[in-house]
């Protein structure tokens, strides 16, 4: 039995992110519980000094002991490892917004993809980062979703996952001044087609049902409000119609999520950020988990942020950060039965 979880464990890299937000509790709090070693061995690409410093703040219930390394491919099953990026001592200021810090959420992300790249580790979980402090002429990007696409060359979908619904974004990290211009035919069209694709290979529906959201209020009101949804949206709709997705829409948001009409469907698309992360989090805020569809790897991460109000002080929940753990694990599993259901078996 032992030799058969060995050989399906998955080998799940964790970029640390922001050392002085409250990445590394949730990291320990998750992996202090022993059973998470039946399902995958974690990498964590950090630093066993910084891992031990968080371990100090924190009251856990099991111990959790630190395998440092200086390679992914020197790690072991049943053992939190750590690659270390410096040997150098690193300043934690934890709350804080620092320097430092997003040097080292760089350091972190930079290794974890090429190890991904080379096929060391096989999925990643991001823990969170502060846009602020990350930002330098490597990483010019407002997150981790757009660094990805950037760093794999391909159009990807943030897709917001929960037990209730599966919602993605068109602009992800936008300013709403920005959104009706970003809003082209072949972004839609990228979008929704991403989208049906990463519902049938990564979460295993055979026929996906999509929903897209409408720009305007009440869907523009034929013209009267705006007529983005009509010009737009729709065209783009009933062209995916036309090759066999289905999808529907527009639904104005405030009557589809007030009736929830969500749960008629496989997925939601939302055309800007806050449409669908404000009810996504009126539903899940503790233990939603971020998905970047479309990549050539898995990628997870929590739904939270930094948390630099709470950093240091044990009180951040670990339900978000597991989840994604266990989300990463289950689409690695998905895509890989679903491309020996549809590989041609005829040389």
């Amino acid at each position: 039995m032992d030799e058969k979880k060995k050989e399906t464990r998955v080998r799940l890299g964790i970029s640390q992110g922001d050392i002085n937000g409250v990445g590394y509790e949730v990291i320990l709090k998750t992996f202090s519980d022993n059973r998470m070693f039946d399902h995958c061995t974690p990498v964590l690409y950090g630093s066993t000094k910084v891992a031990s410093y968080h371990k100090k703040l924190l009251a856990l219930h099991q111990d959790i002991n630190f395998n440092g390394i200086h390679d992914a491919e020197e790690a072991q099953d049943r053992k939190f490892n750590v690659v270390n990026l410096t040997n150098d001592e690193v300043k934690l200021d934890v709350g804080k917004l620092t320097e430092v810090a997003g040097e080292q959420s760089r350091m972190s992300l930079n290794r974890a993809c090429d190890d991904l790249k080379k096929g060391t580790i096989d999925v990643l979980v991001t823990a969170p980062i502060s846009k602020k402090n990350i930002q330098s002429p490597e990483f010019d990007f407002p997150g981790h979703t757009e660094y990805l696409s950037h760093q794999f060359g391909c159009s990807s979908l943030m897709i917001m996952v929960c037990d209730r619904i599966r919602i993605g974004i068109v602009t992800n990290h936008l300013a709403i001044k920005d959104v009706p211009n970003a809003l082209t035919h072949n972004l839609l069209y990228d979008k929704i087609m991403l989208m049906n694709e990463s519902l049938k290979r990564d979460f295993g529906v055979p026929m996906p049902k999509i929903a897209v959201l409408a720009l305007d209020p009440h869907a523009g009101d034929n013209g009267v409000i705006g007529d983005i949804d009509m010009t737009v949206v729709k065209p783009v709709i009933d062209e995916v119609q036309g090759k066999g997705v289905l999808a529907y829409g527009p639904y104005p948001s405030d009557g589809f999520f007030g009736n929830s009409e969500f749960n008629k469907f496989d997925g939601v698309l939302a055309l800007y950020h806050d449409q669908g992360l404000i009810p996504f989090k009126l539903m899940s805020f503790t233990d939603g988990v971020n998905f970047t569809a479309g990549l050539p790897y898995v990628r997870t991460s929590p739904s939270h942020g930094t948390a630099f109000d709470i950093a240091g002080k044990d009180k951040a929940s670990e339900q978000s950060f597991r989840r994604a753990v266990y989300l990463a694990c289950d689409i690695l599993r998905n895509r890989k039965e679903y491309d020996e259901l549809i590989a041609d078996p005829l040389k």
